[in-house]
């Protein structure tokens, strides 16, 4: 009786951790469009994400010519993206992170929704412009 309390907690623990571990989601050449259909230039289009990143409490910087780098810190944990952008496209890209239990490709799973609440406020920028 004893073993088989024993296994049912072990299962236990491990489908609790296993619930938050999902894999890194990555944003690969989302389309860029403006509300008014027309072309945006690429200071135009970064200008967006610095704005939709800042306001979601990413930290933005450049990094060489239509690449910015993000960093958002949360308690202790800090997440690390690549954003490469052109006037048609933008990526969001998994660099590193911090106490996000990253391994074999796959991320604590609040990470995920950091990354898809990032993506849609850089399209609500992108359409506003």
């Amino acid at each position: 009786m004893k073993f088989v309390s024993t296994v049912a907690v072990l299962a236990a623990v491990l489908a609790l951790t296993g619930c938050n571990s999902v894999p890194i989601m990555n944003v690969s050449e989302a389309a860029v469009s403006s509300a008014s259909g027309n072309a945006l230039r690429p200071d135009q289009v970064r200008a967006a994400i610095v704005r939709a990143g800042t306001a979601l409490g990413w930290q933005m910087k450049d990094e060489g010519t239509s690449m910015l780098v993000a960093t958002l810190q949360l308690r202790t944990h800090t997440a690390v993206i690549e954003i490469p952008y052109s006037s048609k496209s933008y990526s969001i890209k998994y660099r590193s992170s911090v106490d996000l239990d990253e391994k074999g490709g796959n991320i604590h799973k609040n990470y995920n929704g950091w990354i898809q609440n990032l993506t849609r406020g850089i399209n609500a920028q992108l359409t506003a412009s």
